[in-house]
């Protein structure tokens, strides 16, 4: 996992390999609100993200667009970035 190291998937809900050209896994917890995805062969974690944004990604016609619009644009502004929020042990 980028910026985090190993963690344990048991307590996640997971998707199967995904048909997408970026988005190949998403994992999420909703008890901590906090998602786990793969892009291309690199995980990285989402913080405080709904499961209605989650839902989203997962239903949206490009996977990849929607990432690059609804989540890591919002990350960078800090939304669902985990920089200066708790980042749940698993």
């Amino acid at each position: 996992m980028k910026y985090r190291g190993p963690v344990d998937l048991a307590k996640f809900e997971c998707t199967g390999e995904l048909d997408s050209g970026l988005v190949k896994r998403v994992c999420y917890n909703a008890e901590h609100s906090y998602m786990l995805i793969r892009l291309k062969q690199t995980w990285y974690h989402y913080c405080e993200i709904d499961h209605g944004t989650v839902s989203a990604l997962l239903a949206a016609g490009s996977k990849g667009a929607f990432y690059n619009e609804s989540i890591k644009d919002a990350a960078t502004g800090g939304e669902f970035g985990c920089r200066d929020k708790t980042v749940p042990n698993f």
